[in-house]
């Protein structure tokens, strides 16, 4: 098997493993879990906003910076949505990071979501289908480095797909909390970064299921469950 580490999507071959554990592939297990019949991807907001007029019906969860945006139903955290019933509704997602890269790897052959809700179900998908190649995508911040939180799930995959596994996974949780994860404790965020998050997105294989990319008749993306 062929595992390679990009931080750009349009580099990814193969399966596409896209990877936003803060916190866009936290939120839609918990949506999916939830009951949410469909999500949309998408990585321009005025497409959001554009679904959102053809069927008021539609939910609108995503964020820029962080920040809920305008109009949106809901920000793009996992604490604010795990207790709310989305049986029946479409969800359009639209964030800084993990839709951007479901958007940009247009090289890859097959595209799913990836975070530690989930690290051991990614595994076992690709383990299943005898996939040779995979590419994991640890998206970069805005100094183009990945961001810490990726990295780490995307070693925690590479590590248990190559049988190395990674001893000294809880400590690089707590390290999360002075890097990358630290917007989660300070007070003055809790309204668009609540502590509970950080826990929430690192609790490793709560989802028996992954995300897959798929397209549908008029070319547009959604999110579909696959239990393995």
């Amino acid at each position: 098997m062929n595992i390679k580490i990009v931080n750009d999507a349009k580099f990814a071959t193969g399966l596409a493993v896209i990877i936003d554990v803060f916190r866009a592939f936290t939120v839609e297990p918990y949506l999916i879990r939830n009951g949410a019949k469909k999500i949309i991807p998408v990585g321009d907001m005025q497409i959001a906003y554009e679904y959102k007029k053809k069927d008021n019906n539609y939910i609108l969860i995503g964020e820029r910076n962080g920040i809920k945006l305008p109009g949106f139903d809901y920000g793009n955290s996992p604490s604010q949505i795990e207790n709310i019933d989305f049986t029946g509704k479409t969800i359009v997602h639209t964030t800084s990071c993990g839709t951007q890269g479901i958007v940009r790897a247009i090289n890859a052959k097959e595209i799913i979501t990836g975070s530690l809700v989930n690290a051991h179900s990614i595994v076992r998908y690709i383990e299943k289908n005898n996939i040779d190649e995979v590419s994991l995508v640890a998206l970069a911040g805005p100094k183009e480095q990945p961001f810490d939180e990726d990295m780490l799930c995307a070693k925690y995959i590479k590590g248990m797909l190559e049988n190395k596994f990674l001893s000294n996974y809880d400590e690089e949780i707590e390290k999360l909390k002075t890097t990358s994860g630290s917007k989660f404790f300070k007070k003055s965020n809790q309204n668009d970064f609540p502590e509970k998050d950080f826990y929430l997105c690192t609790e490793v294989n709560k989802f028996n299921f992954i995300l897959k990319v798929k397209k549908d008749l008029k070319n547009n993306l959604y999110i579909e469950k696959i239990d393995v």
